[in-house]
């Protein structure tokens, strides 16, 4: 275990460091910066290697934390590596962009800060990369099965390399113009640089899964044609419809969906050859939403010279730190403070959205009510009602499942009473040989559940294809057992 009486020596949680404000607005380099080693280990120490690790639980891959935490403490840092890949094709990914559900399950914060379990998994990957200890990893044997995975965010990567692996023949289709999903174009640079999804994306080309940039699936293949050609297809698509909100002044210009504005101007900082995108340059802007979409969209509008940045929460602020009926090992809901928020901005809460004002065709303001609660529903308060002046209103307010894309008009395939893809305990859905996973089956969720279930997946499809399996399957997608042997 790490150190024994780590967690009694070292009390403070150190986080990573993270670039200045003022010079970190300036670009879309990485906000965070990599931990210096001696306090890496020191923190690693902290871990308790705990009778029963909460932190398994916390954690949907069953990563195995405290197993590299000791490790990372020892030094032994390729060791760590390896059990860190045990479980996750890609910690660096969930390093920067999960919430860290794990740290929230973590023992040692019911009378102290957590571990910092997240930035030791990055550090580890990101040494691993550097020591070049990450090569591809070739199938044992071939088979004579072929899979199409429709989508290449990290769940439909996560199923193409575990089945490539396998020794399947994969191909992955993507209807933009590279592969990534929301990873590529939807969360910004200085979140995760594409650079780190480029490397991993270049070691599954080389394990021998194939890319097919630029067709959208429904479209310029339909899903018929994808079953005849392959022995098994997998909706990997992710949950994209967003969610509206329909109030006069819907239709007014400069009211826009979050993604119409990340993914655009995420396209043009890769250097994608398209006229600029819309710019929140001297503009005054109001976000709808505090979640992690909102959020990146307060980091682009300050890199792009927003005059001001207001942020709408239609309920109650969250305590910042645990309330008493969410206490651990429980998930607790708090107020965060991301790195986008620390960069400016204003944060309302019990604001409830009446109208969007305009004139001419454009939005000029937002028209608000507090929040008041009756009979443990929300609503506008009477006679609260203001305007607050805005250029640009983003509307970062979730979504609400997959979009069709000829489904089930093509594959006859089924969708659940909340939009998504109907599915049963093994991922498959009605249709023969057609299997769903991550977002497009669960509806919006976070990536370690991405991966997660891009892992299952594709142990029930390498079930179905050979009779049994020797993937793991960490988690179903209903409450029934999973047994893949």
């Amino acid at each position: 275990m790490a150190d024994p009486r780590g967690f009694l020596t070292v009390t403070e949680r150190v986080p990573a460091p993270s670039r200045p404000v003022r010079v970190r607005i300036m670009d879309y380099r990485e906000v965070h910066e990599r931990q210096e080693e001696g306090v890496l280990r020191e923190q690693a120490s902290r871990c308790m290697d705990c009778g029963i690790p909460f932190c398994h639980q916390g954690c949907p891959l069953g990563n195995l934390i405290p197993e590299w935490n000791d490790l990372t403490w020892q030094g032994r840092r390729a060791e760590a590596s390896e059990r860190l890949h045990e479980t996750n094709n890609f910690p660096e990914f969930t390093g920067r962009l999960c919430p860290a559900p794990c740290e929230s399950s973590c023992v040692l914060g019911i009378n102290q800060p957590a571990v910092t379990i997240k930035e030791i998994e990055v550090s580890i990957a990101e040494q691993a990369f550097e020591d070049g200890s990450i090569v591809p990893v070739m199938a044992e044997r071939h088979t004579d099965q072929t899979i199409a995975v429709v989508g290449s965010g990290p769940t439909g990567l996560a199923v193409a390399q575990q089945l490539t692996r396998a020794g399947h023949t994969v191909a992955v289709y993507e209807r933009d113009d590279d592969i990534g999903g929301l990873l590529r174009y939807g969360i910004p640079d200085f979140k995760m640089e594409k650079r780190v999804l480029e490397r991993r994306v270049e070691q599954m080309r080389a394990e021998g899964t194939r890319f097919r940039c630029n067709i959208e699936v429904g479209r310029d293949i339909t899903w018929d044609e994808l079953r005849r050609r392959y022995d098994a297809v997998v909706v990997a698509t992710g949950a994209t419809v967003p969610r509206d909100l329909p109030l006069p002044g819907r239709e007014l210009d400069g009211v826009e969906f979050a993604m119409d504005y990340l993914v655009p101007s995420n396209r043009w900082v890769a250097g994608n050859p398209e006229p600029r995108p819309m710019s929140a340059e001297g503009l005054r802007v109001v976000i709808l939403g505090g979640g992690d979409t909102g959020s990146d969209c307060i980091g682009t509008t300050h890199r792009q010279g927003a005059v001001s940045v207001t942020s709408l929460a239609i309920g109650r602020q969250p305590p910042r730190e645990r309330s008493p009926h969410q206490p651990w090992p429980m998930s607790p809901t708090l107020f965060e403070v991301a790195s986008s928020h620390e960069e400016g901005g204003d944060r309302t809460y019990l604001a409830s959205t009446v109208e969007f004002v305009g004139e001419d065709g454009r939005v000029t303001g937002v028209m608000v009510s507090e929040t008041e609660y009756v009979d443990g529903a929300r609503r506008p308060k009477a006679g609260t009602q203001h305007v607050i002046p805005a250029d640009l209103v983003i509307l970062a307010l979730g979504f609400t499942g997959p979009e069709p894309a000829g489904l089930n008009e093509q594959a006859g395939i089924d969708f659940d009473d909340r939009g998504n893809v109907a599915r049963d305990g093994y991922y498959m859905t009605n249709t023969p040989g057609v299997f769903a996973a991550g977002d497009a089956g669960r509806g919006q969720s976070l990536i370690v559940w991405a991966i997660a279930e891009g892992r299952s997946c594709a142990a029930a499809v390498d079930k179905y294809l050979m009779g049994e399996t020797r993937l793991p399957a960490p988690v179903a997608p209903s409450d029934r057992p999973i047994d893949m042997m």
